[in-house]
């Protein structure tokens, strides 16, 4: 079984920052877009921002300019770092191989369990 280790949750400010990590086997990392994903409470589950293996990238409108992803290919990591966090950015982030740039399925599609990103005073 394929596992997404996400890391670097927790409970911010709002304005502040945070960073969350995500390893992947390589096998799998290597191959495949990795992504992240967010579900807040009472919502669907939507793509936040994707990276190509190749390193093309493709965020949500409403995190542009704010969060930037990046992936390590030495490493097998995906980093999400989260700038100028707001309240409404409170949700469950999950880490994702295997969609397309766009959050389309398109084959493989592994996941993470999750981390728990608060933003609140």
């Amino acid at each position: 079984q394929v596992q997404l280790v996400e890391s670097g949750g927790g409970l911010v400010q709002p304005g502040g920052s945070l960073r969350l990590s995500c390893a992947a086997p390589g096998r799998i990392f290597r191959f495949n877009t990795m992504g992240w994903y967010r579900q807040g409470p009472g919502e669907e589950r939507e793509l936040v921002a994707g990276i190509s293996n190749d390193g093309l990238t493709n965020y949500a409108t409403s995190v542009k300019g704010r969060f930037t992803i990046s992936r390590d290919n030495a490493k097998n990591t995906v980093t999400l770092q989260m700038n100028s966090l707001k309240p409404e950015d409170t949700a469950v982030y999950y880490c994702n191989a295997g969609r397309a740039l766009t959050g389309l399925r398109v084959g493989m599609d592994y996941w993470g369990k999750g981390t728990l990103v608060t933003v609140s005073s």
